[in-house]
């Protein structure tokens, strides 16, 4: 098992976490919100902590309508001066990507920092297929980092989603990059991955990082531990057995990096340089917040 992280991030930093929180800094503002893997104390006090804060978030439990599990949503607490949307830049030698933020009620805020790690593998592989035709495919894909990435590296981009606002915000993002081309798809990843098989379709990338619960546009049920065989399976089938990669990140509580590196001893046969691990972001006090297991391989046949 292995630990990854970036180091490449300027304009993000984990500022302290503990007592289930985080305190971050995007940009020129400071950012306080849950973290449900945070259960040191912090080293920061908390008056410091409020003080240092531009923005709060408070979260409330309650049922969403739009499904059948319990949900969380919350609301901001924001200083004067504190905007609702901002942006900021990550640079990895020669990418560079711009990303519009925003304070949402789930809390997120249109980025995942310590993502960048899987960006630079996914912009060093594909570069080095750079001027040849490269198809990648991004499930779940959110706003875009992972997109932005493989477009930046050349390849040609299929971003699905089944949130239709995250999409737009997604053009959004590669508007602010000067990229163009994206394929956006507004579907359930689940649905839409299985008639690419049907289709006989491949691609030489294919990225998936699904959440733990979600819904398709038509009200289609995801609970990551029903259905994510399904999907590596059948993502298994679209991967170009010849030259390609396959990155799975999961973020849930209980979920071990070994669940992800099982699917590779049946499924994908002969693969080249596989790394599973956790990934993590370390604060000020060099204390590392797990966020999340991942594994990613590449076929060099």
């Amino acid at each position: 098992m292995e630990l990854f992280s970036s180091l490449d991030w300027k304009e993000y930093e984990l500022i302290d976490s503990g007592g289930l929180e985080k305190l971050e800094r995007f940009g020129n503002y400071i950012l306080s919100r849950p973290e449900p893997q945070a259960v040191w104390e912090k080293t920061i006090p908390d008056k410091e902590w409020s003080h240092l804060a531009n923005a709060t978030y408070r979260r409330v439990k309650g049922v969403d309508p739009a499904k059948t599990e319990n949900s969380e949503k919350g609301d901001w607490v924001k200083k004067n001066g504190m905007p609702d949307q901002w942006k900021i830049s990550y640079n990895y030698g020669e990418l560079h990507l711009t990303f519009r933020l925003g304070l949402t009620a789930f809390g997120h805020i249109g980025i995942f920092p310590e993502q960048a790690n899987n960006w630079n593998y996914i912009y060093d592989f594909l570069m080095t297929r750079k001027g040849q035709p490269v198809k990648v495919l991004n499930l779940f894909a959110y706003t875009g980092g992972a997109s932005l990435a493989a477009k930046a590296a050349g390849a040609d981009v299929v971003h699905v989603d089944s949130v239709r606002p995250v999409i737009t915000w997604a053009r959004e993002n590669m508007d602010l990059c000067g990229f163009d081309n994206i394929r956006w798809v507004v579907e359930d990843a689940l649905k839409f991955v299985r008639r690419e098989v049907t289709r006989g379709n491949r691609y030489s990338g294919i990225i998936l990082d699904p959440p733990a619960y979600g819904r398709g546009p038509d009200g289609e049920k995801w609970i990551l531990q029903e259905a994510v065989a399904e999907m590596v399976r059948l993502c298994s089938e679209l991967l170009d057995p010849s030259f390609s990669f396959f990155l799975l990140s999961l973020y849930s509580m209980g979920f071990s990096a070994l669940i992800a590196d099982n699917f590779t001893k049946t499924l994908f046969g002969k693969i080249d340089e596989k790394e599973v691990g956790e990934l993590f972001v370390s604060d000020r006090t060099g204390r590392r917040l797990p966020l999340g297991t991942i594994l990613r391989f590449q076929k060099k046949i």
